[in-house]
């Protein structure tokens, strides 16, 4: 306890694995969300885009990036590496959660946006620092009760962030959920190398490259973009680039200081983690069973089946409502958290 043993998911029998669990949904589902944007400029001269979407109250449908309603409830959405507010995963959640009634504000890291930032500076799954800048600004417009959502890599810096703070974190942010985490980093890439999800790991290592290669062309002379274009994954690309231009000594210690399974202990809020257990991105160190049962404030469901960033609903179709969205409203709303 907190583990909880049986997950409520079945996945279509169409979808029999976790890779097309996982590939379908990212391909194929279409989901329509109203987003309103706004730039938030940060104290070094750059901004983060934010995407904002609302509940469905009365009198809210009009509102814009100035119009928060204190007594509503706030969900902050992080997603994926390399991924968006329009990531189908992650829409499709606002799309829910905003039929449930809650605000939700979907958070880019830099140059995931659509636009290349102004500073050298990249985000990495250990940086924290923008996400309680954006917190800050949530607070800012009048917000009593937040929630933090993550996704995979997003999940990984929401977990983080949470042990991070411990007992100091704003009261106003009571819960969160996060689906398909890499707790443990340099598993995740070891198995992001196995046969059977190189695809995953060709895709993700292509379009880092590319961005930093994009910044690259802006910035002539800054990055090393001989070794950088020699990357033949996202672990070599780690090493080359996002651990010297973050200060770690290589790709071990930036993965062995980011992983959120050792910051676990110390969140405070009730937080549910979901990872399937066919998912073709998370090693054996990302399902903690035994830490599970000793952690006062973390849920852990480990399903069969649901791939990464997939759980396609049994019953509502590829373009329907996905179980985890019906999961993440439940534990949100739920009395005793489970």
């Amino acid at each position: 306890m907190p583990l909880i043993a049986q997950s409520s998911y079945r996945p279509p029998a169409r979808l029999w694995n976790g890779h097309l669990q996982t590939i379908i949904p990212s391909l194929f589902r279409k989901v329509t969300v109203t987003y309103v944007r706004e730039r938030v400029e940060t104290p070094d001269d750059d901004f983060l885009d934010v995407d904002w979407s609302w509940g469905q109250r009365a009198g809210s449908a009009e509102r814009d990036v100035a119009g928060a309603i204190p007594t509503a409830s706030l969900v902050i959405l992080s997603h994926g590496l390399e991924g968006s507010s329009t990531s189908p995963y992650l829409a499709g959640m606002v799309k829910h959660l905003t039929q449930s009634g809650f605000d939700c504000m979907a958070w880019h890291y830099r140059s995931c946006s659509g636009e290349l930032n102004r500073q050298q500076r990249f985000y990495h799954i250990g940086e924290t620092g923008d996400l309680h800048f954006i917190i800050q600004h949530a607070l800012s417009k009048g917000y009593q009760t937040i929630c933090l959502m993550g996704f995979s890599a997003g999940g990984s810096v929401t977990l983080k962030y949470l042990g991070e703070q411990k007992t100091a974190l704003n009261p106003a942010i009571r819960r969160a959920v996060v689906f398909s985490v890499p707790l443990d980093l340099m598993g995740s890439a070891r198995r992001l190398e196995q046969w059977d999800s190189l695809v995953y790991n060709y895709r993700f290592n292509r379009t880092l490259k590319r961005k930093v290669l994009q910044k690259a062309a802006v910035m002539p002379g800054i990055f090393p973009t001989d070794r950088i274009s020699k990357a033949r994954s996202v672990r070599e690309f780690d090493n080359l680039f996002t651990a010297p231009q973050n200060g770690f000594r290589d790709v071990t210690d930036y993965y062995t200081q980011s992983s959120a399974l050792q910051f676990l202990p110390n969140i405070a809020i009730p937080t549910l983690i979901v990872n399937a257990q066919n998912d073709p991105f998370l090693s054996p160190e990302c399902f903690p069973e035994n830490q599970a049962r000793e952690l006062p404030n973390v849920w852990m469901e480990f399903p069969e089946q649901g791939g990464h960033c997939g759980f396609p609903s049994l019953t509502d179709g590829i373009n329907g409502t996905y179980w985890s969205e019906k999961r993440a409203v439940e534990f949100l709303t739920a009395s005793n958290s489970i």
